[in-house]
């Protein structure tokens, strides 16, 4: 899975946000103020793209953006 992948979902929920200015550090919440329905749905289009399950265990540990990476490569 390419990083660029990733970014693209995140842009599409939340529409505000500028590609360019998205790091494997940005935080979601704090960064890219997201609250818990744009993050859902993050991992909703996540899991439906890459059509994979993130269990609720590892979706507690995904606050930045190289945290849902790392959780998407591992189920890939």
């Amino acid at each position: 899975m390419e990083f660029e992948e990733l970014l693209k979902i995140i842009v599409e929920v939340k529409e505000d946000a500028n590609i360019e200015d998205i790091t494997p550090e940005t935080r979601f919440v704090e960064d890219l103020g997201a609250d818990s329905l744009d993050v859902l749905s993050i991992v909703e289009l996540i899991e439906s793209e890459f059509q994979i399950t993130i269990s609720d265990d590892e979706l507690m540990k995904i606050s930045t953006v190289q945290d849902a990476y790392d959780a998407i490569e591992k189920y890939l």
